[in-house]
């Protein structure tokens, strides 16, 4: 019989609001935008005024009195607004930490939405697949469309709302029983069942078995439509664009929401592509390998430093470079990668690709030639031994070799490396996901008798 352990999973679906029913989730977003500008003032007059820092539970006990002063946010459920004032404090907590700037006032542009904590202002009737979404505090039942690949125990409700393409969604958290991971440790992995994975420009997903190379292409949807963007975007800007003191014209706004149209649409195609390329390689392997950045906690990719723009010469280069990362979604394939291996008992490992140098490194002898650091090096050939290989499928090679120990070479180990598994631990932000999850590893860990993998170095 295969042990199970609950693991927390976001299900999204898409609501249907009718005239009445998009109002009021309107008059909702807009004031839960204005508690959470007034909990972000509070804290700056505080500080500025009396050097004094406030915290979370001094904000929310001052709901109540809040209330009273604004009676239309009488209506709204207590636990959401707690969440709005927890969404404040969130903020603030990576910013004390550095992981993000100061936090800002918000229009109601780019105030997404609103949580609901727990299930007391709403409920859900769905096993999984389309059904409705009531939210008590509103006095509304909402048609959803959409299809869980898990469905469990719904925990926490979130409302968003996307301005440019004007639609609503639905997003819960779910309590889904999955295999435990049979990887304890670095003794009990399977080599058999392992592949070793490298994302790219040209390709998309370089994978190594041990016997067999395969490679994804990149799918250029960017590139696709750009033409048909680019002629919208052209007739934009022959009309009245909303500027300071002067507002917007019909046609513009109309040309706005087509242009927005279309990149929504090359944004499902992408992620319809990551799924089904995702999950195939899930479903051949146990354990994956890839690389991360040395000396970094976080598994995601710095691909807002990557795709950033180029000063001086190089621009056009740079923009296609830029807009070939963004076809294949370097940060979201990485992460639907280790949560959908993580979710069928396996397991992902991270190797410092500082430390190790896998595009430098000779997969057969183990030498290390920096001329091969350049990008245009496309196909490496090695003066010490003389294998030649392809750039992308000698770093998979790497990669595969140090996971099974077979890598010649000083330092390429996978103990000695310090290693960074999908469980390791990220940085604690103080988020209310982050707190439950921490208390229940703690718990079952207490329970098991358990200790972390001894890879996991986080």
């Amino acid at each position: 019989m295969t042990e199970t352990v609950l693991v927390i999973r976001r299900q999204t679906f898409r609501l249907y609001p009718n005239k009445t029913q998009e109002r009021a989730l309107l008059s909702a977003r807009r004031l839960h935008c204005y508690l959470y500008n007034a909990c972000v003032a509070h804290r700056r007059y505080e500080y500025r005024r009396n050097r004094r820092t406030v915290t979370y539970l001094e904000q929310q006990n001052l709901l109540p009195e809040f209330k009273q002063a604004w009676p239309e946010f009488a209506q709204l459920n207590s636990h959401s607004l707690q969440a709005t004032v927890k969404r404040v404090d969130f903020a603030y907590q990576r910013f004390f930490q550095g992981l993000s700037k100061k936090p800002k006032f918000k229009s109601i542009k780019q105030y997404s939405g609103w949580t609901y904590p727990g299930t007391s202002g709403w409920k859900v009737n769905t096993n999984g697949k389309q059904g409705t979404v009531t939210l008590r505090d509103l006095g509304i039942t909402l048609r959803m469309r959409g299809k869980a690949k898990d469905w469990g125990k719904p925990t926490t409700l979130t409302i968003v709302y996307k301005p440019s393409s004007r639609q609503w969604y639905a997003s819960f958290t779910v309590e889904v029983e999955v295999p435990r991971s049979k990887f304890g440790s670095q003794s009990d992995l399977k080599y058999e069942s392992i592949v070793a994975y490298d994302l790219g420009t040209e390709t998309a997903i370089t994978l190594y078995d041990g016997s067999e190379f395969y490679e994804v292409a990149n799918p250029r949807f960017t590139q696709r439509s750009e033409e048909k963007i680019r002629k919208i975007a052209k007739l934009k800007r022959r009309k009245r664009a909303p500027r300071k003191g002067v507002k917007a014209s019909r046609r513009w706004k109309k040309i706005n929401r087509l242009e927005a149209k279309l990149q929504a649409k090359v944004a499902r195609q992408r992620r319809d592509w990551q799924h089904k390329v995702t999950s195939e390689i899930a479903r051949r392997y146990d354990i994956g390998v890839t690389g991360r950045v040395s000396g970094t906690e976080s598994l995601k990719l710095d691909v807002k430093g990557m795709t950033h723009k180029a000063k001086g010469k190089g621009k056009k280069h740079k923009a296609g470079l830029n807009k070939s990362i963004l076809s294949v979604g370097f940060a979201t394939l990485n992460r639907l990668l280790t949560y959908k291996i993580e979710q069928k008992g396996g397991l992902v490992l991270f190797l410092p690709t500082q430390t190790l140098k896998p595009s430098q490194r000779c997969p057969e002898c183990g030498a290390v030639h920096k001329e091969w650091a350049e990008l245009s090096n496309r196909y490496h050939v090695c003066s010490a031994c003389g294998f030649a290989i392809p750039r992308d499928r000698g770093t998979v090679m790497v990669f595969y070799n140090v996971a099974t120990n077979q890598q010649p070479g000083l330092g390429t180990r996978l103990v000695s490396l310090g290693c960074f598994s999908s469980t390791s631990q990220t940085r604690y932000t103080g988020s209310t996901e982050q707190l439950g999850q921490r208390k229940r590893q703690k718990s079952r860990r207490k329970a098991d008798g358990e200790t972390p993998p001894a890879c996991a170095v986080g």
